[in-house]
């Protein structure tokens, strides 16, 4: 069993990166034509983000990319994942009118990354739909599907002679039920039980269109290859020997990692225990006029087999118990029966939420081979937070970073598990939704008092550099 850094633990492709999002980092909210996306609006409506903060400028990576590439360069990535901003490359969201600054700006962002030996992997959405199409119904219309396809074609056609890793949909699970759900994300939507089930349908659609589009006409020349980030937790039941409890934990992962890797991966259809566990909760609330869990349609592209590989977005773990589910109005909870509870033993970095539990990601890597047909695996997301008076020398995060890396190398040499690389979420402190810039993920500290923007190296960027040196030393990348 590894316990310290040893040759060959890696593959020597392995893919060491870090991510960012537009909306997160880009800034130039309205510049050159960009036009405006569902969080430029969230961010308008007083409360709904931590200080009346927004990413108008954010860390202003549309003008600033220069210095971006420097962190990148800094920490010696071989890979870096980015996001398109949908209303920066077609304003209204369609191919109607396409914008050419947009276009200059990522085709920079792309021949500046490949002349430093990085690799680029895209994400189409990461989160920021343009307002036009959120005033034509957004996710929850079937006709979104279609309209990102054709963004998406576009963005094959535009930029895939050079990008050889796509992401479509980021988290479709944070899209649909903190965005339709929770009204906690944009576009702000509390409509529980229906709204999530919709738009997390729709983007299952629009994720299958695209790849179907980039195998059909784009693959034998680009030869790249395309997926979705899923989001999970690693979970377990609260009390081992316990029926409800293992029952328990069986939903909650058929409603995270479920919903979304079993159409893709297994049935190309949703997880029977999730169906079957709304149509219950409707029968009980008297609610007629079929499942609140859409069904996919024969006449459209098949959402089985539409993965190159799985984009896993891992940040914590959770023990489940049965309940938590009882209530007077559907809802996704009384619809999973079932509740999320901490460990004690478990640390907690910066936000609440964030439990550190690197030897949860090993186990979830291991259940994904197992469950899944042991796809090839890339970790696109994984990062610890930092709140409160900053800390340029983290030691936390820093440790953080080696022990979860370590978890990996156990999954890869132990466990058989195909990982093909781990990106650190983030290469920036950067506009973290509805907590503004209270939380930094980065392994660089921007200055967000400073007109300038400076990018300042945490202890833990300097770490992960030393790693990657470590296992790129006399490989190519």
């Amino acid at each position: 069993m590894p316990t310290s850094w040893e040759k060959n633990m890696f593959p020597r492709d392995f893919a060491w990166g870090a991510g960012t999002a537009a909306y997160q980092i880009e800034g130039g909210w309205q510049a050159d034509g960009k036009g405006p996306s569902i969080w430029d609006t969230f961010c308008l409506e007083k409360g709904r983000v931590f200080g009346e903060q927004n990413g108008d400028e954010a860390c202003n990576s549309y003008e600033l990319w220069e210095k971006d590439l420097e962190c990148i360069q800094q920490l010696g990535l071989t890979h870096y994942r980015l996001s398109f901003s949908w209303a920066r490359l077609l304003p209204d969201g369609t191919t109607r009118h396409v914008n050419q600054k947009g276009v200059q700006y990522y085709n920079k962002v792309i021949d500046d990354l490949l002349a430093c030996d990085v690799s680029p992997m895209v994400t189409l959405y990461h989160f920021d739909l343009p307002q036009a199409l959120q005033d034509q119904g957004g996710w929850k219309s079937a006709g979104t599907a279609t309209l990102f396809n054709d963004y998406a074609k576009f963005c094959f056609q535009t930029f895939g002679d050079r990008v050889k890793l796509w992401i479509t949909v980021n988290e479709p699970y944070v899209c649909a039920k903190l965005g339709h759900e929770d009204g906690l994300h944009a576009p702000g939507i509390k409509e529980p039980g229906v709204a999530a089930y919709l738009v997390g349908h729709n983007m299952l659609r629009a994720h299958a269109m695209a790849w179907h589009s980039y195998n059909s006409f784009y693959r034998t020349k680009q030869k790249g290859a395309v997926s979705l980030a899923i989001n999970s937790d690693w979970l377990e039941a609260s009390v081992a020997g316990s029926a409800e409890d293992v029952a328990a934990t069986e939903r909650q992962l058929a409603f995270t990692l479920g919903w979304f890797a079993w159409p893709v991966f297994v049935t190309g259809d949703y997880p029977k225990i999730m169906r079957s566990a709304i149509d219950a909760q409707s029968e009980k609330f008297g609610r007629s006029g079929g499942s609140r869990l859409p069904s996919f349609s024969k006449d459209e592209p098949a959402v089985l087999g539409t993965a190159d590989f799985f984009a896993l977005n891992y940040y914590t773990s959770r023990k489940v118990e049965a309940g938590g589910g009882c209530g007077e109005v559907l809802s996704m909870k009384s619809d999973r029966d079932a509740r999320d509870v901490l460990d004690p033993s478990w640390p907690i970095c910066g936000v609440s939420w964030l439990a550190v539990v690197p030897h949860g990601l090993r186990k979830l890597l291991k259940y994904i081979k197992d469950t899944f047909n042991n796809p090839a695996v890339y970790i696109t997301e994984n990062g610890f937070s930092q709140v409160g008076q900053l800390q340029i020398e983290d030691v936390q995060r820093s440790e953080f970073y080696k022990d979860t890396i370590l978890e990996v190398a156990k999954a890869i040499q132990e466990d058989g598990v195909n990982v093909r690389g781990y990106f650190a979420w983030s290469l920036l402190d950067n506009f973290e939704w509805g907590d503004g810039f209270s939380v930094r993920f980065g392994l660089f500290h921007v200055d967000f008092a400073d007109a300038r923007r400076g990018r300042t190296i945490y202890r833990s960027g300097r770490e992960y550099a030393k790693i990657i040196s470590k296992f790129q030393c006399g490989q190519s990348k």
